[in-house]
């Protein structure tokens, strides 16, 4: 066989790509849950691969690409048949291997986001390793493989059935044997919203993916040494990336017309939805098609996402379901829709949609036979779900022992002991001068009454507030980032679908002086003055008597403690 080198190059580059989405998925899912299961999730997704990898070199390949078999290719351990009848044009055996495993990897990590928050570690990499070596080889050679599937002219180009909607069906039936998350559900069923920490990371996600899945769709032309092999992989290119957008805003229309506003998690899912969906017929459908996909997977995903959550009272935390899962299938049949050749609406008549259909069907019995089958061995076994204790804590630190994955914005107490001459962290190097004696508190000078004043206020008054207090002179002034609501309870938030019933806490402002000198009223009136726009929210000024101020360094008290150098 004579290899060519761009083809070769081309898999190669694809490999890359799809490999990079593990980043991708690992940083949607971290965002979409709680920071004290930041580290679990980032553990599992690299587990995926790290496991997946060497059970589709030992196992999974063999069994998708191993044979002619109708249901079943073969099983060559560590891969050394003879493969040269399914390889493509001038690709290696070790590219097209390394191709189709981070393919087998993306499978494996959807069901970690659905999992999320409370499923035990070990209990996880066991049904990774189990997806990866049987169940997703297994469906895969009906579709890539030679089996029926293909005999019988299903089309899946790129993975809407054979790796998304596995890994879709796969997080449903774990997300369910494992049930919801403490306090997602209330006693009468109502769905409680468990906020993401962080959207940033979650957009980074989608960012990566999005830009992989270039990879994903249009390198899995393997091949780019004709000018057919180069028109097919940039139209590719266009209706991938088409899809996606057209999702996307379609996705935030929906949203801002149910919730009032536009959903910035649900668009994002949105982003993905379109990217699943198209797909199966990347290849076999026009721009236009593309864009009535990318349209129809905006509802797929919104009003799936809502119908498991709502109705099905599965908690999804990342919403994988839905986009991988409903518009896997959707996008599958959509081919047998929006297929240029041999499209309903192209004059193909049912019989390619129905093929569609059927090989959906029976992708969605396998993998919910063989995962219930899996996750209840695991929960009757060594136990699927982490204890109520843990889950309180947090999978970091009960799993991992690790205190938080964001250590580096928490207070840092030193706890050893300083080197000799150091000077104290807290004074600067020009002013740590030596101190012979320790100062004795000084007497009061005088019966000076101190009060101390707390505000709590919106950051966009902050500035205002600060100049309009030192010009009065007010001089010293406590600053801190608090969140927090009034008796209005906040505004009122929904979270992926879900109205925030609780009380939202917003980012507010709180400054405390003690003053003596400076007239109490005078400082609440200025206060009001430069917070106040009339609106709900505008804050609050607490005062409260103080007994007394020492100043450490000199000793000085009250009054005298409160003055400048």
């Amino acid at each position: 066989m004579e290899f060519s080198a761009v083809n070769t190059i081309w898999v190669l580059l694809g490999a890359a790509l799809v490999f990079f989405m593990q980043a991708g998925f690992a940083m949607v899912e971290t965002g979409f849950t709680r920071a004290k299961n930041a580290g679990n999730i980032i553990m599992k997704n690299l587990m995926d691969f790290a496991i997946g990898t060497p059970l589709f070199w030992l196992t999974g390949f063999g069994i998708m690409f191993g044979g002619a078999g109708a249901f079943i290719g073969g099983f060559d351990p560590l891969v050394r048949g003879d493969y040269s009848g399914i390889l493509p044009a001038g690709v290696p055996l070790p590219a097209y291997l390394i191709f189709q495993t981070v393919f087998c990897a993306t499978a494996a990590t959807i069901v970690s986001g659905a999992m999320a928050e409370r499923t035990k570690f070990i209990s996880y990499c066991i049904y990774s390793a189990v997806i990866s070596a049987v169940v997703y080889p297994v469906s895969g050679h009906w579709i890539w493989g030679g089996g029926w599937l293909a005999r019988m002219g299903f089309h899946d180009f790129a993975g809407s059935t054979a790796v998304h909607m596995c890994g879709g069906v796969a997080a449903l039936i774990g997300a369910k044997v494992l049930g919801p998350r403490i306090g997602k559900y209330t006693e009468d069923g109502k769905p409680n919203a468990i906020l993401g920490h962080s959207l940033t990371l979650g957009a980074l996600g989608v960012f990566i993916l999005w830009f992989c899945w270039f990879g994903f769709n249009g390198c899995s032309t393997v091949a780019m040494d004709s000018d057919a092999a180069v028109y097919s992989a940039g139209n590719i290119f266009v209706t991938t990336n088409l899809a996606a957008a057209t999702a996307t805003a379609a996705t935030m229309v929906i949203t801002w017309l149910r919730y009032g506003k536009p959903d910035i998690s649900m668009t994002l899912n949105g982003s993905l939805a379109g990217l699943v969906a198209i797909t199966a017929g990347c290849d076999m459908v026009s721009p236009a098609g593309a864009f009535f996909i990318g349209l129809i997977a905006a509802f797929v995903v919104v009003f799936g996402i809502e119908f498991i959550d709502k109705v099905c009272k599965i908690d999804d935390p990342v919403g994988a379901i839905g986009v991988h899962g409903m518009c896997g299938a959707a996008g599958t049949l959509l081919t047998g829709v929006f297929a240029v050749d041999g499209g309903l609406v192209y004059g193909g008549g049912f019989s390619f949609l129905g093929i569609q259909l059927l090989g959906v069907v029976c992708v969605i019995l396998w993998v919910s036979v063989t995962m219930i089958i899996t996750f209840n061995v695991l929960k009757h076994t060594i136990g699927l779900r982490a204890s109520e204790e843990e889950e309180t804590k947090g999978l970091d630190v009960t799993e991992h022992n690790l205190a938080s994955s964001y250590a580096d914005f928490m207070p840092m107490v030193f706890m050893g002991k300083a080197k000799e001459g150091a000077a104290d962290a807290g004074v600067s190097v020009e002013k740590a001068v030596p101190v012979e004696h320790y100062p004795s508190a000084k007497p009061v000078s005088a019966n000076v009454k101190l009060s101390k004043v707390v505000m709590i206020f919106n950051q966009a008054r902050f500035t205002a507030l600060k100049d309009a207090l030192t010009d009065l002179g007010v001089t010293g002034m406590t600053i801190t980032q608090v969140m927090g609501c009034g008796t209005q309870k906040g505004h009122v938030n929904y979270y992926r679908g879900i109205k925030v019933e609780e009380a939202a806490l917003l980012p507010k402002m709180k400054l405390e002086v003690v003053v003596s000198k400076v007239p109490v009223e005078d400082v609440i009136e200025t206060a009001r003055k430069a917070l106040y726009t009339g609106n709900i929210g505008d804050g609050k000024i607490f005062v409260y008597d103080v007994e007394n101020v020492v100043k450490v360094r000199t000793g000085e008290q009250g009054y005298d403690a409160l003055q400048g150098e």
